[in-house]
């Protein structure tokens, strides 16, 4: 497939033709900060306020995103968007011209998922990133990103999660009621901006590992539910391909907009989760952004999967999300962040399945309470018998705590829980047992950040 395919080629003709028609620019010294006329007083005061953010960026890092003319709080997983009042967690720092944000984590988990169908397991997931942004003209900049992940050592068949579905442990047998481990490299980027004149700017972004722009940010990167240990059981409906074997995104943006598309490889990872697949653009996606305020982002994006399930080669995929992200910082050391989605998971021969998402967080100084809720079709718990292929509305509820304490200079540990409950249809109960509280699992987290 040409990787000017539609709708990633109009989106490269936009861009071009957008360049072609720029203004010049007025210049900055590569590396300081620019003022941005849509980042309020308001806004940026918050920004300063935010849990994690120990000092003012500036001296630091670049206070620009990657990807456009706005503030770099706004940039989330891949090339999403989220509000701009977001805290930021990681350490910012220089190496020559080359501004730098470093972060980390592991949490060793002790789950336990009831029921006939569930089990229990101690296991650990992780992630490290570092950052790289440079400014190379007045109005130039690139950026590389690195994420990986020892994911792959708790083994090939991740961990219990009731009702999760999605991937394989072995490339035979599809993993159900199990949450599949990420890869070793969870994103190696690079990117390129140019910003424009009235606060417009373009952008390429190329990943192998990236992810294309599609749905919400990535549920371990969205802050009302970063510090959530288990993934959401929609993780299929709304941001899988975040680890993605080949992307390529154009975009186009404004202050308060942005407009985008990938070509990208449709195919989710394999059971090999330590190396590096062979890239392939045979998929499309588009998004639409929009910050209207500091404190919230809206999305809409759809996007046509070719292939996505290996063990299910012949079906494809169009996936059409919609999200609202709203954030408020409360005060010094204190923030409130919500999401709500909706999700279609329109398979091509077969059903089309919804997911709804809502999830919270609430911080304030050491101490957090989250919850998430969920409602997804399902039609793959079942591979034989009577059950196979039938879609069932399932619900699930969840409740946690944590709290987290300084160790060191930029070192955090953390220690918490949560506890789940399911609702589910009344064939279920004879394979799931009861309805109600079912699953719980305990956990001691060690950052690196601020």
């Amino acid at each position: 497939m040409n990787w000017l395919c539609w709708p990633a080629g109009p989106a490269l003709g936009v861009l071009l033709a957008a360049a072609a028609s720029a203004q010049q620019m007025p210049t900055h010294t590569p590396g300081t900060s620019m003022p941005h006329p849509a980042q309020t007083t308001d806004s940026a005061a918050s920004m300063n306020d935010m849990p994690g953010m120990s000092s003012p960026m500036s001296g630091a890092m670049s206070t620009m995103g990657l990807l456009g003319h706005y503030p770099m709080t706004r940039e989330s997983s891949g090339t999403a968007w989220q509000p701009d009042s977001s805290p930021m967690y990681g350490y910012m720092s220089k190496w020559g011209q080359w501004s730098l944000m470093t972060e980390g984590y592991v949490t060793g988990i002790y789950d336990d998922q009831g029921g006939p169908r569930g089990n229990e397991q101690a296991f650990s997931n992780s992630m490290g990133m570092l950052m790289a942004s440079h400014d190379v003209t007045s109005a130039d900049r690139i950026g590389a990103r690195a994420m990986l992940s020892l994911d792959p050592a708790m083994g090939a068949s991740g961990y219990p999660l009731l009702f999760a579905t999605g991937e394989t442990a072995n490339g035979e047998t599809p993993l159900i009621d199990r949450q599949h481990p990420h890869d070793l490299f969870m994103e190696l980027a690079g990117s390129w901006s140019r910003n424009l004149a009235g606060d417009r700017a373009i952008s390429l972004y190329a990943g192998l590992p990236g992810e294309p722009a599609l749905g919400p940010p990535t549920f371990m990167h969205r802050i009302s539910g970063m510090d959530n240990p288990e993934a959401p059981i929609g993780h299929h409906w709304f941001d899988s391909t975040h680890i993605t074997y080949g992307v390529v995104t154009a975009g186009f943006s404004t202050a308060r907009w942005k407009i985008e598309s990938s070509a990208f490889r449709g195919r989710e990872p394999d059971q090999s989760r330590w190396d590096i697949e062979t890239p392939r653009l045979d998929s499309w996606s588009v998004r639409f952004s929009w910050n209207p305020t500091a404190d919230l982002s809206v999305q809409t994006s759809t996007g046509h999967l070719h292939s996505p399930e290996q063990l299910e080669p012949h079906l494809d995929e169009q996936r059409t999300t919609a999200s609202l992200i709203w954030n408020k910082p409360l005060g010094p050391g204190r923030n409130w962040a919500t999401t709500l989605g909706w999700a279609l998971k329109d398979e091509q021969p077969g059903p089309a399945l919804h997911g709804l998402l809502a999830e919270t967080a609430l911080r304030s100084g050491s101490n957090e309470v989250y919850a998430r809720a969920e409602h997804e079709q399902e039609n793959e718990l079942f591979q034989n018998g009577p059950f196979a292929g039938r879609i069932f509305a399932v619900s699930k509820l969840s409740l946690g705590y944590q709290h987290e304490f300084r160790l060191a200079a930029h070192v955090f540990g953390a220690l918490g829980g949560l506890v789940s409950a399911y609702d589910y249809p009344a064939d279920l109960s004879s394979t799931y047992g009861s309805r109600g509280l079912k699953s719980f699992m305990i956990y001691g987290r060690l950052r690196f950040g601020s």
